[in-house]
């Protein structure tokens, strides 16, 4: 054993994770590694990560924008990834030319997708309810205020239907809610070998999830037959301010907005002059525009805010199912690997004398039916 530690550290993996927040994620990693001493986790300061990049393998970035200058410094590094779905904080063409992959952990397979979707209930019954006013009513000692509503009869706008909106339109279905939802492309294919008559799947949905269909250029229309817009875009160029004055405009006065995306889907100034005026009955976060958010922006004074610090998708079992998904899959370089240092992996490499370390020849994503429709 001694010989195999010994042997370990020589051919130690470094791994970086960005910044102190979001510590269950750094945690759980190191929890689940502790017998593996030969994969070394750190956490590092935001402002120091510049500094010290180049001693790592794998970076977790977390919340951190992870630049061209910084990358630029990652003499060794293999792979830079987050803790979760989004990588828009990572230059994908910088990290390209200096040959190193970035990668993300699909949410429909930790329950991250789950868990951000019933935070958008959760904000959505607070919303409905009055959360921020039943908490003066108990200051006050006064029963029987606020009146509040319920969901039962609402139409629900899910803007961007992924992952997270699939798992929300599950969850919407009891409430008894008309659910309308949008995305760039549907893809509607029937299983194989079944009739006519049974029902096609898009996106991994039943049909019946949902009662409308759209796309991109049907927002502003869907938008103003909802009572409740839920926002799950991804944040990228195209959907950074979405939620703008034009689109707020085209809902319904005192329709409420919940985001558990990016903070950059919705449009600051647009959300701020809709609260003032009155014509917004609600805004429910979990993401905010700045991170962390300022607790004294003008925007938390109104009362239909409720503001959550970024925990949509921070639960035990989400956490936990990512930590360990990210060590079976290889992203730590070690315990299972299908993505290697280089991509003709060597196979008399010192790691492969290891039993703890098994690697196959980069076929995750290979198999007939992908193969046939062009995924990898």
């Amino acid at each position: 054993m001694e010989e195999v530690n010994n042997n370990s550290k020589k051919q130690s993996i470094n791994v970086l994770f960005c910044g102190p927040d979001f510590p269950a994620s750094h945690n759980y990693t190191k929890e689940y590694l502790q017998q593996y001493p030969f994969i070394q986790v750190d956490v590092v300061p935001l402002a120091d990560v510049p500094n010290v990049i180049e001693k790592y393998h794998l970076c977790v970035v977390k919340n951190m924008r992870m630049d061209s200058n910084v990358i630029s410094r990652a003499n060794r590094m293999n792979i830079i990834m987050q803790f979760g779905v989004g990588i828009e904080g990572v230059d994908i063409e910088a990290a390209t030319k200096k040959g190193i992959r970035v990668a993300r952990i699909p949410g429909d397979l930790t329950g991250n997708a789950a868990s951000c979707a019933e935070m958008a209930i959760y904000l959505t019954l607070g919303l409905l309810r009055k959360q921020n006013d039943m908490l003066i009513s108990i200051k006050q000692k006064t029963l029987g205020e606020p009146i509040g509503e319920t969901l039962l009869g609402k139409t629900v706008f899910i803007l961007g239907f992924g992952n997270i909106g699939i798992e929300l339109a599950k969850r919407l279905q009891p409430f008894g809610v008309k659910i309308i939802a949008t995305k760039r492309s549907w893809v509607s294919h029937a299983p194989p070998g079944s009739e006519p008559s049974e029902r096609h799947i898009e996106n991994g949905a039943l049909d019946d999830l949902v009662d409308e269909k759209g796309n991109h250029e049907d927002i502003y229309e869907f938008a103003s037959r909802a009572d409740i817009v839920v926002c799950c875009l991804s944040l990228n160029k195209e959907t950074a301010g979405t939620v703008n004055k034009p689109f707020i405009a085209s809902m319904k006065k005192g329709a409420l907005i919940v985001n558990i995306a990016r903070g950059g889907v919705l449009d600051y100034d647009a959300i701020a002059e809709s609260l003032q005026s009155g014509h917004l009955g609600g805004l429910g976060i979990d993401v905010a525009w700045t991170e962390p958010f300022d607790p004294n922006d003008p925007i938390l004074k109104f009362s239909n805010v409720i503001i959550t610090p970024h925990v949509a998708g921070v639960t035990e079992h989400s956490y936990r199912s990512m930590a360990k998904l990210k060590i079976q899959s290889g992203h730590l370089g070690g315990l299972g690997v299908d993505v290697a240092w280089t991509k003709a992996f060597d196979p008399n490499d010192p790691i492969l004398k290891f039993n703890n370390v098994l690697i196959t020849p980069h076929v995750a994503g290979v198999k007939q039916h992908s193969s046939a429709s062009g995924g990898t």
